[in-house]
């Protein structure tokens, strides 16, 4: 039976081993809370590193110290870096 669109679903649906989600409840209870209060808690914490990792650039010393030069002293502007300039909409 085809199944109608819900226009606000904010339920999801996992297909999951029964081993995996046995360590899910366990872990769960050993928390004192439910199961979907759990993956919810534990997915969301982790989509948050990762969106944060993604997003950071690390630099090494010399790196860092590059930059700080080249931010003091610009290179002057090549004809690449011109002609892209001229080509930018005019901002009102």
């Amino acid at each position: 039976m085809p199944r109608v669109p819900v226009e606000n679903n904010d339920r999801m649906s996992l297909r999951i081993a029964a081993e995996e989600k046995t360590l899910l409840v366990r872990a769960a209870a050993l928390q004192h809370t439910n199961l979907t209060e759990f993956v919810i808690r534990t997915a969301v914490a982790t989509a948050k590193d990762v969106i944060d990792q993604s997003e950071q650039l690390a630099l090494t010393a010399h790196d860092s110290l590059q930059v700080l030069d080249l931010l003091e002293n610009p290179p002057k502007p090549n004809k690449k870096l011109m002609a892209a300039a001229f080509a930018m909409p005019k901002s009102k």
